[in-house]
């Protein structure tokens, strides 16, 4: 598979048939056109204007024309659907030449009727056409330069308003609708103080935040020192290795910054050897022993390395559905069995956990390693494998290694932890279902040094930067990226996890998939386990966030979204969301995405390859420019879909 960029809003054609010319995506529509209704065809070619004022009268007439057919009209726009969807008659075309907008107050049903106990929730309506629940599904991507609004409503929409003022009026009402159906107020300033607290007015009021924590950051970025070659502007993805998996569908991965990486699948492990160009298969397969056969659930969820990555934690649900276990398997990587079948256990009586974790950024590095981390839904603890009960380890006191689970990392009910992530220096962000982020310093994890609300959507993984400046968040249909300095009272600069960041909160931005790309990857795929890329060290910084929706790798560029005068956030109301990203496309449902360690990035890239992998392939890519060719033996067939996706079919991958 090949590499595409994001599309641009591509041109809103006028034609009214699927059956006329098709409109040629790769024409972008950067200064948008406004649109034309159709006339008879002209027998004899135009006359160019002779001169300013019969073009200012041809002007005035097309104004005119316009101001007739929508000024008894209310709230007045042109209505296009996509058509084609992804063959090569795909195109814009007009399901209504003049309609309205209006946000309607009511039940899911299409009554207007209904009984006083029954929720009420806003629905966008245009037209005939189109009723929507006005919430994060509709992917709403306005842009102000071209008076336009796309959607997703069982189909992509696009709306052409007629005047800046309506556009404006539409963002406006939209806004109010959103928040009220999100959180179950009504918009006004009293009720964001409530959902949001004093200390975060930029997340209430994006439009006035005070971005100069980004800006320090941009500036911190590009002095830090950089990979073996510095960022050029224009890369692409070029693939370098693609393999079957052996022994069975492929469940998770493990990447490892020394000499393997692991896929485990159904019933074992296949290693494969760590390249500055990709992941390759050694030919080795361990198949798991009788310790992993017999469960109900043996399949594992979850990889952890640890101990210099000679031993594996694998981690299997209790049952289908159910992400919680009470137990955990240690795998010796090099003699291929499960050497100890550990379980959760508080006073005596067993627990669950929900997620496992290293210590530390590159904690699975550590040869001497023996502790990791757990979270179930209202406890985060660090757990010891030199003792079989599961004691937990003190971290604030490092005469007492092993301590009671008195000591206290129970929280009270509510919290509902969902993932967690840790810095270089072993501070720890956890996402909760609420939406929350939590940040808890490394010296305590009795009370979170700051709390991020909720936008609303649950968080399903959280990722955090080496040097924990950075945080990125998933939910289901947009990324959460979030800048954890601040300065204190003393002018120091910190980060949240080391103190309370009181009002000097930046507001954070989203990360999303314009509405033509979210249709593509299908109404039931969400983003999950969006990560940054891997460094281990001070000073250096992470340059690329990934992500999965369904078939799709998603890159961005970290520079590029932190970048404030970016082209996306030009005329944006409310938080700023970056759509510029690149797509990793497969033919199959991508099981994970991550870039490997940056000790991997070669002298032509800027970044260490990306690995992919499906249930039944694994495939590598590399970051280079589009002028450095590489070369390989074999075939390589090519077929261009739409303008920006590019498949690589039958590529037989021997570098010469």
């Amino acid at each position: 598979m090949g590499a595409a960029e994001s599309r641009q809003d591509l041109e809103l054609s006028d034609t009214e048939s699927e059956e006329e010319q098709p409109h040629s995506e790769s024409e972008e529509d950067e200064d948008y056109e406004d649109v034309k209704d159709h006339h008879s065809p002209i027998k004899t070619p135009p006359k160019t204007p002779s001169s300013v004022d019969e073009i200012e009268a041809r002007l005035k007439a097309l104004k005119l024309k316009y101001q007739s057919k929508n000024q008894t009209l209310k709230n007045a726009v042109k209505l296009y659907v996509y058509s084609g969807a992804n063959t090569a008659n795909s195109k814009w075309v007009v399901l209504d030449k003049l309609c309205s907008f209006s946000f309607v107050k009511t039940t899911s049903n299409e009554e207007e009727d209904h009984d006083d106990d029954e929720d009420l929730f806003w629905f966008l309506k245009v037209g005939l056409k189109v009723k929507a629940a006005v919430d994060q599904q509709l992917q709403l991507k306005p842009n102000a330069d071209q008076l336009r609004i796309d959607f997703v409503s069982n189909g992509v929409y696009a709306m052409k308003f007629f005047s800046i003022e309506d556009y404006k009026r539409f963002v406006e009402e939209y806004e109010k609708c959103l928040f009220e159906n999100t959180y179950g107020f009504e918009c006004n300033d009293e009720n964001k103080g409530k959902v949001f607290g004093k200390d975060f007015v930029a997340w209430a009021n994006p439009e006035a935040a005070d971005d100069s924590m980004w800006e320090d950051a941009e500036d911190s970025f590009s002095k830090s020192p950089g990979f073996k070659t510095p960022v050029r502007g224009n890369h692409d993805l070029r693939e370098e290795f693609e393999e079957a998996a052996k022994g069975g569908s492929i469940k998770s991965l493990a990447l490892g910054a020394l000499d393997n990486s692991f896929l485990v699948s159904d019933s074992g492990i296949q290693v494969v050897k760590n390249f500055s160009h990709g992941i390759h298969g050694k030919g080795v397969y361990v198949n798991f022993d009788s310790a992993m056969k017999g469960h109900v659930e043996s399949t594992p969820r979850k990889a952890l390395l640890m101990k210099a990555e000679t031993n594996m934690l694998l981690m299997s649900p209790m049952t289908h559905g159910k992400p919680h276990t009470n137990g955990i398997h240690q795998f010796d990587i090099e003699t291929g069995k499960v050497v100890t079948e550990w379980k959760f256990a508080k006073d005596g009586t067993d627990i669950t956990m929900r997620d496992v974790t290293n210590d530390s950024k590159g904690a699975q590095m550590d040869p001497s390693g023996s502790t990791f981390l757990g979270l179930d839904d209202n406890r985060l603890c660090r757990w010891d494998m030199r003792d079989r009960h599961g004691i937990v380890q003190n971290l604030a006191d490092a005469n007492t290694p092993v301590l009671n689970w008195t000591q206290g990392h129970q929280f009270s009910r509510g919290t509902n932890f969902q993932c967690f992530a840790t810095t270089g220096d072993g501070s720890i962000v956890v996402g909760s279902v609420d939406g929350k982020i939590r940040l808890y310093s490394v010296s305590s994890m009795r009370q979170a040094k700051t709390a991020f609300p909720g936008l609303g959507s649950p968080i399903t993984h959280v990722d955090v930067t080496y040097d924990g400046k950075w945080i990125l968040g998933t939910s289901d249909t947009y990324l959460i990226l979030i800048c954890t300095l601040f300065t204190d009272k003393d002018g120091k600069s910190k980060t949240g996890f080391a103190g309370r960041m009181g009002n000097r909160i930046s507001a954070p931005r989203l990360l999303k998939l314009n509405p033509l790309d979210s249709h593509r990857a299908g109404v039931f795929n969400k983003f999950r386990g969006a990560q940054f890329s891997w460094v281990t060290e001070d000073g250096k910084q992470e340059r690329h966030l990934v992500a999965t929706v369904g078939k799709f790798s998603v890159i961005w560029n970290f520079q590029q979204v932190k970048d404030g005068s970016h082209e996306c956030y030009r005329n944006q109301v409310g938080l700023k969301s970056c759509y510029c990203y690149k797509i990793v496309p497969k033919d199959d449902s991508i099981v994970d995405s991550r870039f490997m360690h940056e000790k991997f990035a070669v002298s032509d890239s800027p970044e260490a390859p990306l690995v992919v992998a499906t249930p039944m392939k694994v495939s590598s890519f590399s970051i280079s420019t589009v002028n450095s060719v590489k070369r390989y033996r074999g075939k390589v067939d090519c077929a261009l879909v739409g303008s920006n996706y590019i498949v690589v079919m039958d590529l037989w991958l021997r570098r010469t």
